[in-house]
């Protein structure tokens, strides 16, 4: 059988849920899987994501790779992903969702116990806003750089927590210090923990369409659909979570202000059927109630 090429970043982490995927396409498939490395302008920069572009800055260069026909897949951190859909691509699967939590590395054990002005590190301005509402006292920092040399940062004692993905963690293998987030207290990014498997449009999707979780699918096309109605980036202020149970699918959503004092929250349910309406129609609510000030528009 001949190979598919999968395409990834070459980040630790790209590579790590890359090789996820590739394992589980064989093993639906049958079909041996090779890896090719892109290089993507997020790799390269170091300047915090909104100072160019932010949204799809880890995507592009992945996806093209594609559309160009060196590779037959495409494989993106969900959380990634722009909204708007490419015309010449489609997400051939959503595989099985990890851990959507964030998690605090930190030696105290709690956020609470943080240390008054404590420093906390996160190029996020979504948990910047939640953490600041949580502990208005707090510095919070910028940070880029792979998933090891932000836990190091810690380790060093160059500052005092660094907030990074649990499914992050959980796909390194790495068990550092610190605690996950409860959701309470931070809703996560749209599509965290969720990745997207992509393909041309028009190429038999098969082979990797076997590896689609109709739930996780449902879960992350409300969410998406929430931050599109939103006319929201990757990096906006939001948080979102959709679970699936049976046949119903319920979306908590908020918006926070920058400094954390405002925060516009709903929740919607139906029809996992209707998860994109259901979405549509939670950005709908939070707009009603004032949400698209925060995100710089008047509406």
């Amino acid at each position: 059988m001949p190979e598919i090429r999968v395409a990834t970043r070459a980040s630790a982490l790209a590579r790590a849920q890359t090789g996820w995927v590739r394992d589980r396409i064989t093993a639906r498939s049958g079909r041996p899987t090779t890896e090719v490395l892109v290089t993507s302008e997020g790799d390269v920069s170091q300047a915090a994501l909104t100072s160019f572009g932010g949204q799809g800055v880890f995507v592009t260069a992945v996806r093209e790779a594609v559309v160009a026909g060196t590779a037959d897949v495409a494989v993106h951190s969900m959380k990634d992903m722009p909204t708007a859909n490419d015309p010449r691509t489609v997400i051939a699967a959503v595989p099985t969702r990890e851990d959507v939590r964030d998690y605090l590395v930190t030696t105290v054990s709690s956020l609470a116990d943080l240390p008054d002005a404590a420093t906390v590190a996160t190029g996020s301005p979504r948990r910047a806003a939640y953490l600041r509402r949580a502990r208005p006292d707090l510095r919070i920092v910028g940070i880029r750089g792979n998933v090891d040399s932000r836990v190091a940062r810690v380790d060093r004692g160059d500052v005092d927590a660094v907030v990074i993905a649990c499914a992050g963690l959980h796909r390194l293998g790495l068990t550092p210090p610190g605690f996950a987030l409860d959701l309470d207290a931070m809703l996560p990014a749209v599509g965290q923990g969720a990745l997207a498997v992509e393909m041309r449009r028009g190429d038999d999707l098969g082979a990797v369409a076997a590896i689609d979780d109709p739930d996780s699918r449902a879960a992350v096309t409300a969410e998406r659909a929430l931050l599109s109605g939103l006319r929201a980036g990757c990096a906006a202020p939001v948080g979102a979570l959709a679970t699936v149970a049976g046949t119903t699918l319920e979306l908590r959503a908020a918006v926070v202000s920058p400094d954390g004092s405002q925060m516009y929250e709903c929740v919607m349910s139906g029809s996992v059927n209707h998860a994109y309406d259901i979405g549509a129609k939670a950005a709908d609510e939070l707009i009603g109630q004032g949400a698209g000030r925060l995100l710089g528009e008047d509406r």
